[in-house]
């Protein structure tokens, strides 16, 4: 007898069962066959990772000179005013770029949730309000915030001038010495940290080898997926649509939305969200329509060009990857949601009454039992890895970098 790729799934799942029964086991669910439909649907959450791409608006991107010079920058709490706080101080590698806060804490402490970077290069819009349309210019925010790291160019500068190897990693990469007075300097500095954040990727992960062995149809591969994460990926493309706005390798559309996350800012006001990041980005000296765009045909500030605030923006977030999600707890944009149990009960005790009235309703209460929600927790685990990402190794000091004149 001759079986089809589905069967054969389920017969070896069916003959792990029986060998749990024999051993006094528990006793295995049904096992989950998916069709040909949601086999599609669950490789279009692949390849990972996706084919590297420069960036075009970051002449920086991919020079070996300014990946050393960023990496460096990145974990020198000289940058800042205090000179205690770096980028690494929020954005901590061993717990994937995040720092496990509800929200952050530079110089004072902050409103909204850490993101994580891995993966970051992937994105199109920037922070949680999408207040950044490059990875170079939200790289250069918290430089500049005096929340966070109240630095300045005249720091920036006094510091690599002090070191004889940054110095030459700056000349290396922009091609003259850095300058306090160079209007372009601070966002050189923002250009070669975000040329090394886009070397944080990260491995796939149980849920991408699942992915694969379905579209290699190797069944033997695919039965050791567990049973409780494909009933979670089941639910995740069909009842709770989640894949909507969690769509594409990366689990997210990029775009924003209100998931009726409450937006009050304490001790009172409020985060208007998406509405108030479209207008922070549009009347940044920074942005991609602006003079320290590197792509000289402006064609990656197409969506800059035609954004406009709108009410229906009001407390709209970024719809977040689910990649790594086990490593960057609490989660929400204000960090209020502690784990990922909590994550899927929000959704499926969802109050309507706390989304916006205008615009297309995509979410409902998904009303799950308790064994669902064990699931969909079960399958949203498999998209990170089994351990931590290794965190980078400092810069080595001794890098060689030839004078210039």
């Amino acid at each position: 007898m001759t079986f089809g790729f589905a069967e054969r799934i389920a017969r070896l799942v069916f003959l792990g069962a029986g060998l749990a029964l024999l051993s006094g086991g528990p006793a295995a669910a049904v096992p989950i066959e998916f069709t040909d439909e949601e086999i599609a649907r669950i490789a279009s959450h692949g390849p990972w990772p996706p084919d590297w791409r420069g960036d075009p608006g970051n002449r920086a991107s991919g020079n070996p000179a300014a990946i050393w010079l960023g990496q460096s920058l990145f974990f020198d709490a000289r940058l800042s005013a205090n000179g205690r706080v770096s980028c690494a101080a929020c954005h901590r590698p061993r717990s994937g770029f995040q720092d496990g806060r509800l929200t952050a804490r530079g110089l004072a402490r902050g409103t909204r949730n850490t993101p994580g970077l891995l993966n970051v290069r992937h994105q199109r819009w920037f922070g949680w309000d999408g207040g950044h349309d490059s990875l170079w210019s939200a790289s250069l925010r918290p430089i500049l915030d005096p929340r966070e790291m109240g630095g300045s160019a005249a720091r920036g500068a006094r510091l690599l001038k002090s070191s004889p190897s940054l110095a030459c990693h700056y000349r290396e990469a922009f091609g003259k010495p850095p300058s306090a007075d160079d209007p372009d300097f601070l966002p050189n500095l923002a250009k070669a940290i975000a040329a090394w954040q886009e070397t944080l990727v990260s491995p796939p992960t149980p849920f991408d080898r699942f992915r694969e062995a379905l579209a290699d149809k190797d069944a033997a591969a695919a039965a050791s997926y567990p049973q409780a994460a494909r009933r979670g990926l089941r639910h995740f493309l069909g009842r709770g649509q989640c894949a909507t706005c969690h769509a594409g390798p990366l689990f997210s559309n990029g775009e924003f939305g209100d998931i009726g996350v409450p937006f009050f800012v304490r001790p009172a006001g409020v985060d208007p969200g998406r509405q108030g990041g479209i207008k922070r980005l549009l009347s940044s000296p920074y942005n991609l329509l602006g003079a320290y765009n590197d792509d000289a045909t402006r064609g990656n500030a197409v969506g800059t060009r035609h954004l406009r605030p709108e009410h229906r923006n009001f407390g709209e977030f970024k719809v977040p990857t689910l990649r790594n999600l086990t490593l960057t707890a609490p989660y929400m944009h204000n960090g209020s949601l502690a784990s990922l149990r909590d994550v899927v009960r929000h959704y499926s005790e969802l109050d309507e009454d706390r989304l916006h009235s205008d615009g297309e309703r995509i979410l409902k209460p998904l009303m799950l039992s308790a064994g669902e929600i064990d699931d969909l927790v079960a399958f949203l685990e498999t998209l990170s890895p089994p351990a931590p990402p290794q965190p980078p190794l400092p810069p080595p000091g001794a890098l060689p970098c030839p004078a210039r004149r």
